[in-house]
């Protein structure tokens, strides 16, 4: 053996002792050297609670009923059939395939590896603020432990002169008027307790530091369950994953029994077909399973990657994304039972306090529990629900990141596998620090803002490409033959045909509606962002995706030959695509890799440039 070719099976041998993503290891697991789930429940859990998130209880209620309640239900599932379950299908198999992370996956297409980068990075970016709105929750969860809660009535240190539970207030008379200026407790414990809020993120203030304890506490219970990478996290899910669906079911029962009930939950379902021929509607559908089926993060690649090559991932993604839906639909009668008792006992339309987002977990919901008899309890049993919810999605994001990075770093560091540890770590010191600004008095602006740009325009267009290279470079035949080989079954046309052209066409036209319906961001109507910040959420769009013409432009410019002849092989498959062990590279005739188990004399050095058409050639001829 030559020099070059015992320093090629060195770096092997140190790749064969790495595990990427994960520090434990059974010896059940298939993959030994990155690992693999414990058993199939952690992975299908982790799935779920990854799904199943915040905005499956606090933005899709509002969406139905604001869109044709019951009638929305209609585009919401033919937006699932058409975009969200094959974007699920195909980066759960991609990710199963390859058993790489977001960034090294794109072995499949190197002149597109800024693609995984950008996945990276918005993930990263939504992690620094998901913790915040995590930090919130404990907030609230804390401020539960209590007699009586803090926002059920006014006159405490925080409420102002226009504070009321009936919109009655006392004038400079001292005679009770009816004001519409007037305030509900709720609103102020939000904005004037916990938030403190300034006039605008011009205005940062201070640091709230009750909350920053609260950001502190968050990032040490995420270290705490994903130290140990998916060997940890897997087993964490099991009660976060599932609580939520007991305190959904527990709350249910209790909100069909308050008065009102009836009428929330028929707002919320009473069917408005003459709506649907408003594209809004659809948009709105799309836009919702796009976001909440958690496509183009990045993160489904990194669940499927730890599962074993014949894992059955099209039953998973069709379990999983019905489930996803299911739990939507259940937690709209959920949300509007408690939204029409509120309604009902302060005597107001249903449309006057129904409420999205931070506005309906921290405002609506807290104030409907605080008028129920023992209101302590089930305010703590729904904070504890919201808190086990974005956990599970913050655990998988983090994931994310972290096994993108030791994925990359894997041949360049040895063993990686003792210092994962410390990368979790370095990532959630960083990301407490990131967070400490969303903390301040002006950090809910900072965090509104992040919400709407860093994960946004940028995904869409990750998407569209992410199909278009599967479909269009690497070639739709060749990935078809390629997961009917690891399923043991060849997916039918359906799949096909919502690859090429229905669910592009689908991004497509979300983000036309998203660019033509574009305007300047604002925070509950009242405060404009200043021109600077609209500037620095575009910039977080930018950064996520200008990786992609910087690699494609470096991946073109280092291979040889004319320029067409560039693109050409840097857009060919790197050497190492396939699957990750040498036994089902063997199975679907890819050349073997030294260090990925059963090696022979013919296994390729990894990282060498490989005699591969021959190898695509048998792929495609069998396809």
């Amino acid at each position: 053996m030559t020099s070059a070719s015992e320093s090629k099976a060195t770096e092997a041998v140190a790749y064969s002792t790495i595990s990427v993503g994960n520090t434990e290891k059974c010896d059940g697991d298939e993959n030994k050297i990155r690992g693999n789930w414990g058993s199939k429940l952690d992975f299908m859990l982790s799935c779920v609670g990854y799904a199943v998130g915040l905005g499956n209880i606090w933005r899709f209620p509002y969406l139905a009923y604001s869109n044709g309640g019951g009638a929305f239900l209609l585009p919401y599932i033919i937006m699932l059939l058409c975009a969200g379950l094959p974007l699920f299908f195909l980066e759960l198999s991609f990710g199963q395939f390859a058993s790489l992370g977001a960034i090294s996956i794109w072995k499949i297409s190197p002149v597109f590896k800024g693609l995984g980068w950008g996945m990276t990075l918005i993930t990263a970016m939504v992690c620094c603020y998901y913790n915040v709105i995590i930090a919130y929750i404990l907030f609230y969860l804390f401020a539960s432990m209590t007699s009586e809660l803090p926002w059920a009535s006014c006159g405490h240190e925080w409420n102002s002169d226009m504070c009321s539970l009936n919109g009655t207030i006392v004038d400079e008379n001292g005679t009770a008027v009816h004001s519409n200026d007037s305030v509900r407790p709720s609103v102020e414990f939000w904005n004037n307790r916990v938030l403190h809020r300034s006039s605008g993120i011009e205005e940062p203030g201070s640091v709230r530091w009750d909350l920053c304890l609260c950001l502190l506490l968050a990032w040490i219970i995420v270290f705490f369950c994903i130290a140990k990478g998916v060997k940890s996290s897997g087993k964490v899910v099991y009660f976060t994953a599932t609580f939520p669906y007991v305190v959904l079911l527990i709350l249910f029962i209790r909100g069909v029994t308050l008065p009102g009930a009836a009428d929330g939950i028929l707002y919320f379902v009473w069917p408005k077909f003459e709506l649907l021929r408003d594209p809004k509607v659809w948009k709105d559908a799309a836009s919702q399973i796009f976001y909440s089926m958690g496509v183009a993060w990045g993160s489904l690649h990194t669940l499927s990657s730890y599962n074993k090559f014949h894992n059955n991932c099209h039953r998973d993604a069709l379990v999983v994304a019905f489930t996803n839906c299911g739990t939507s639909i259940f937690a709209g009668f959920v949300i509007f039972s408690v939204i029409g008792f509120m309604a009902h006992d302060a005597n107001l339309a249903i449309d006057k306090v129904a409420s999205t987002g931070p506005g309906l977990a921290f405002v609506a919901y807290p104030e409907a529990v605080a008028r129920m008899p023992a209101s302590p309890f089930w305010s703590f049993l729904f904070f504890c629900m919201l808190f086990t919810l974005g956990l599970d999605s913050q655990f998988v994001m983090m994931e994310t990141v972290i096994t993108a990075f030791c994925d990359e770093l894997s041949t360049k560091i040895e063993n990686v596998q003792s210092k994962k540890i410390w990368f979790t770590l370095g990532f959630c010191v960083v990301g407490f620090l990131l967070g400490i600004p969303h903390v301040t008095e002006g950090g809910i602006y900072l965090l509104s803002l992040m919400d709407t740009y860093s994960a946004g325009f940028s995904l869409l267009l990750i998407a569209l490409v992410e199909l278009i290279v599967i479909c269009y470079v690497y070639g739709i035949n060749r990935y078809m033959g390629d997961i009917s080989k690891m399923l043991g079954f060849t997916p039918n046309i359906y799949w096909k045909a919502m690859w090429m052209v229905i669910t592009p066409c689908v991004i497509g036209f979300i983000f036309v509606f998203f660019c033509v319906g574009y305007v300047p961001l604002t925070y509950e109507t009242d405060y404009k962002f200043p021109p600077w910040a609209e500037a620095l959420g575009w910039l977080m769009v930018v950064a996520a995706i200008v990786p992609t013409p910087i690699i494609a432009v470096y991946e073109i410019s280092k291979a040889k030959g004319s320029f067409i002849e560039k693109i050409e092989r840097s857009a060919q498959s790197h050497s190492e695509w396939g699957p990750f062990l040498n036994e089902h590279r063997r199975e679907l005739q890819y050349p073997e890799i030294q260090g990925r188990g059963g090696d022979d004399e013919s296994a390729v050095p990894l990282s060498s440039p490989p005699s591969y058409n021959a190898a695509m050639s048998a792929v495609d001829s069998s396809v």
